[in-house]
C-alpha cells in the first residue's frame, strides 16, 4: 500500500495525473450525516463512489497495493458542502470586477468607484455588492456622489441584495430615464422631493431599464467568470449549489463540462417565464445528469428587506404608506398561471419570497395548484422564506414546501431590520428552529453574491445568530437557533432532498457520490463563536483530491 501518513503533504501539483483508482481516508472523526452510522473513523472510495464506511481496522480489506492511504490525523470530514442559492456565474464576475462591499464609509464607497473609473475609462462599471447599512451615514447613495468623476463613464452598481442599484448621470442618460419616467410595475424610480430629479437609485424592476442598455460580458468573460467561481467554491468545500441560471450562464456549464472542467455539480433553476422552451424539449426535474442537471424555474414574489420592496401585510415602520412591492408577474397572474403549467410538466417551481404577504401568497398558489393538478413528488420551494408568519410555517410543512434560506443574512439582516418592521414582526422573521420543529424541509445556502460562499458562515451565522455589530453575542432572537448537527444536516442532506439527489449524494453513505470536505478544526466541539474561523483544508470532488492546504 502506499500510505502517506499526512495528507497536507501530498501536491495540488499532481493532481494533473491519473489518481490511483482507490483511496482511503482515515483515522478521522467522520461526520457522515447517516442516522443509521453518524460516525467513523475510515472511507473508501473507488472511482468516484463511495466503498467503505467504518473503522480503521476494517478499511484494509478494501484497499490494495496500489491504493493511496490518505491520513486525516483526527480532523473532521463531512460531505462536500451543497449551496442550495447562488447566482454563481455573477459571483465569478463579481470576484473579478468592482468590490464595493468592503466599504465601511461613504467616502470609501466613492473612492472604490473614482478609483475603478480611473484604471477603466469609458467602459460599464456594473456589479459593487455595496451596503449602506454598513457605513456611517445610513443613506442611500445618489448620482451627485460619482458624476464629477465619470461624466463619459457609464456607472450603475448594485446594492448586495441585488435589488436596488445607483446609476450615474451618464448611466441614467443612456437608460432614457427623466424626471418624466415613471415607475414600472414591480419597481420604484427613487426622484428628489423637491425637483423631481432621478436620484440614481433604482429598486427591482426599475433596474431592467438601466440593465437593458448594458452590454453583454463577452464569451470570454463568461467562461472565465465560470472558472473564477469554482476555483472560490472548491477552497470553501462547495462540491454542489443550486444555482439561478440564465440561458448564458448554461451555455458556460455546458462547455466546462464538455471540457471535464466542472468541480461543482450544478442543479440549475432557469427563469419560469421561459418554462414553455424547457416543457418543449421535454425536460423534466433531473434530466442531465450528476455533473449538471435541470428541472428547476425559478421567478420573484417580492422585493427584499433592505431596498424596502419585501412585500408585508402591514407598512414599513419608516415608511408608512409602503407595504412593498409585488412583483408584476405576481400581481398580473402570470407567476400563478406559469406556474400551474410547469407543475403539470413535471418541473420544480422555486419562487423568491421575502415578506409575510409574499410568502402567504406563494403558499396559497402552490395549495391550488395542489388541488388542481395530478399528484407527483414535486417539491414545492420558497427562496428565502425569511419572514413568514407562525400560522403559515404549518401550511409549509402541509404542502411539503422546502423553506430554502440562507442563514448569513439573519445575522447581516439583524443588524438594521427592526428599525424596517418594528418589535412585532420581527418575531418571526429567519424562523429556522420554528421550521424544524414544524417538521418543514429546511435547507440553507449562501444567495452569493449577495452574501458570502461560505458555508462555514452559514453554519456559524444559524447556531449562534450573533449580529454582525456585535450587538448580540447571545444570539438575536436566540430561540431559533440550530444545533450545529442541524445546521450541517441543512448544508447537505436536506440541499440533496432540495434537488431530488438524496439517494446519490448528501451524506457519507457507500454507493453514493466521493464529495468530501475535511476541516481544520472540529465545528462540533469547539466554541460556536469560533466556528467563523474554520478553514476548509481539503476539498475531494467525483473521488478526486480538488483543493487542499499544504502545512
Amino acid at each position: 500500500m502506499k500510505f502517506l501518513y499526512c495528507f497536507f503533504y501530498i501536491s495540488v501539483i499532481s493532481l494533473t495525473y491519473a489518481q490511483p483508482d482507490i483511496t482511503a481516508f482515515i483515522n478521522g472523526k467522520i461526520y457522515t450525516v447517516n442516522e443509521k452510522q453518524p460516525l467513523a473513523e475510515a472511507v473508501v472510495i473507488q472511482g468516484n463512489k463511495i466503498l467503505f464506511v467504518g473503522t480503521n481496522d476494517d478499511y484494509a480489506k478494501h484497499v490494495n497495493n496500489e491504493s493511496v492511504i490518505i491520513d486525516l490525523q483526527g480532523k473532521l470530514m463531512l460531505p462536500g458542502f451543497i449551496d442550495n442559492h447562488t447566482h454563481f456565474i455573477s459571483g465569478g464576475f463579481y470576484l473579478n470586477g468592482i468590490d464595493l462591499r468592503s466599504a465601511k464609509t461613504t467616502t470609501e464607497f466613492i473612492n472604490l468607484i473614482k478609483d475603478y473609473a480611473e484604471l477603466n475609462p469609458g467602459k460599464w462599471i456594473t456589479g459593487g455588492n455595496w451596503d449602506h447599512e454598513a457605513w456611517e451615514k445610513k443613506v442611500y447613495p445618489c448620482k451627485e456622489w460619482i458624476d464629477e468623476f465619470t461624466p463619459n463613464t457609464p456607472v450603475f452598481v448594485d446594492r448586495f441584495d441585488g435589488h436596488m442599484g445607483i446609476a450615474n448621470s451618464y448611466a441614467l442618460k443612456l437608460a432614457g430615464i427623466t424626471k418624466e419616467t415613471e415607475s414600472p410595475a414591480g419597481g420604484f424610480i427613487e426622484k428628489d422631493p423637491i425637483t423631481g430629479e432621478p436620484t440614481g437609485i433604482l429598486k427591482d424592476n426599475a433596474m431592467s431599464l438601466v440593465y437593458r442598455v448594458v452590454p453583454d460580458g463577452s464569451d470570454d468573460d463568461y467562461y472565465q467568470a465560470g472558472l473564477t467561481a469554482l476555483d472560490e467554491a472548491k477552497s470553501l468545500g462547495v462540491t454542489s449549489i443550486q444555482d439561478i441560471t440564465y440561458s448564458k450562464d448554461l451555455e458556460i456549464y455546458k462547455k466546462l463540462e464538455s471540457e471535464n472542467k466542472l468541480t461543482c455539480r450544478i442543479y440549475t433553476r432557469t427563469p419560469l417565464y421561459d418554462y414553455k422552451s424547457l416543457v418543449k424539449e421535454n425536460i423534466k426535474v433531473g434530466t442531465g445528469n450528476s455533473y449538471l442537471k435541470m428541472g428547476g424555474l425559478k421567478a420573484f414574489a417580492d422585493g427584499s428587506l433592505g431596498s424596502s420592496s419585501a412585500l408585508f401585510f402591514e407598512p414599513y415602520e419608516n415608511e408608512p404608506e409602503n407595504c412593498g412591492l409585488a412583483m408584476e408577474i405576481l400581481s398580473n397572474g402570470n407567476l400563478k398561471k406559469w406556474a400551474m403549467e410547469a407543475d403539470k410538466n413535471n418541473l420544480q417551481i422555486c419562487v423568491h419570497a421575502i415578506g409575510d404577504s409574499a410568502n402567504s401568497e406563494m403558499l396559497s398558489i402552490y395549495e391550488e395548484i395542489v388541488k388542481t393538478n395530478p399528484e407527483w413528488d414535486r417539491r414545492f420551494r420558497i427562496e428565502h422564506s425569511q419572514h413568514v408568519r407562525f400560522e403559515d410555517i404549518d401550511r409549509f410543512a402541509k404542502l411539503g414546501v422546502i423553506a430554502s434560506v440562507q442563514p448569513y443574512h439573519c445575522i447581516d439582516d439583524g443588524v438594521w431590520a427592526e428599525k424596517r418592521i418594528g418589535k412585532e414582526r420581527i418575531k418571526y422573521t429567519y424562523p429556522f428552529r420554528t421550521f424544524l420543529d414544524k417538521g418543514v424541509h429546511l435547507c440553507f445556502g449562501s444567495d452569493w453574491t449577495v452574501a458570502p460562499l461560505n458555508p462555514i458562515l452559514g453554519i456559524y451565522a444559524a447556531v449562534t445568530r450573533r449580529t454582525l455589530d456585535g450587538k448580540n453575542p447571545g444570539g438575536w432572537l436566540p430561540e431559533q437557533k440550530l444545533t450545529v448537527e442541524e445546521a450541517v444536516k441543512c448544508y447537505t442532506i436536506n440541499n440533496a432532498y432540495a434537488s431530488f439527489d438524496e439517494k446519490v449524494k448528501g451524506s457519507i453513505e457507500p454507493g453514493k457520490l466521493a464529495d468530501l470536505v475535511v476541516l481544520s478544526d472540529d465545528i462540533f466541539t469547539i466554541a460556536p463563536e469560533n466556528i467563523r474561523n474554520v478553514k476548509v483544508i481539503m476539498t475531494i470532488f467525483d473521488g478526486k483530491v480538488i483543493y487542499q492546504v499544504n502545512k
